[in-house]
């Protein structure tokens, strides 16, 4: 499985090789923005699963390859946490488009004239739970209540050896998820958790904005 894996990654490799080749040739490679992405990663084993849906780092880490005529600093990785819907205000920027208003989240424009950039928050859902990645911390909330925090510090981050010992912070947001069915109040509500728990780190204390903002 994770050969026939390999090979298709290989193969689809090769033909955005054959798209660069053919744009050098007919000399349009300098009049084009190239972006390659998936809308998924895929697990191989890991967690026992095997395939995409999921809601840990290897379902959702997908590629994201961005080059732009002009770059100033092309081919350097960036480790940025950002989401697919960055890419439509990306695209306006890079062809100086007016964004529209109704476009959410962020252009990714300062990450690729700086690959050091910070990125923001990044979140994900499926019939059965939501998600949300920081620079430093990965918290799952289960519609039944469950939660799950990983720290993204530790070597094995997603695994139970890389779980957060101290829960005691998560018991608003279980609570907060388990009496609104609204997925984006419930985003909200995780949102504030994660602020929460990177303050705790800090060493600081910040309220509860979650039934604070929403009653």
């Amino acid at each position: 499985m994770r050969r026939h894996y390999a090979a298709c990654v290989s193969y689809a490799d090769a033909q955005v090789g054959k798209l660069l080749a053919h744009l050098e040739s007919t000399g349009q490679a300098d009049n084009t923005i190239i972006l390659v992405w998936g809308d998924h990663g895929w697990h191989l084993g890991e967690h026992a699963i095997w395939g995409k849906h999921a809601l840990f780092e290897e379902s959702l880490h997908s590629p994201l390859i961005i080059h732009s005529p002009g770059m100033a600093k092309p081919g350097q990785q960036s480790a940025a946490i950002v989401e697919t819907v960055d890419i439509f205000p990306t695209l306006c920027d890079l062809t100086a488009l007016d964004t529209p208003a109704f476009t959410s989240r962020s252009s990714l424009l300062p990450q690729i004239q700086a690959p050091q950039s910070a990125g923001h928050t990044a979140i994900a859902y499926n019939g059965k739970a939501q998600s949300i990645r920081t620079e430093t911390y990965r918290l799952i909330l289960h519609k039944n209540g469950t939660t799950e925090l990983y720290d993204h510090r530790q070597p094995h981050a997603e695994t139970p050896s890389g779980k957060w010992a101290d829960l005691a912070l998560l018991e608003p947001v279980r609570d907060y998820g388990a009496r609104h069915a609204s997925t984006l109040l419930v985003f909200d509500a995780l949102e504030d958790a994660m602020a929460q728990i990177e303050a705790k780190r800090a060493g600081a204390d910040i309220p509860d904005r979650a039934d604070a903002n929403h009653g």
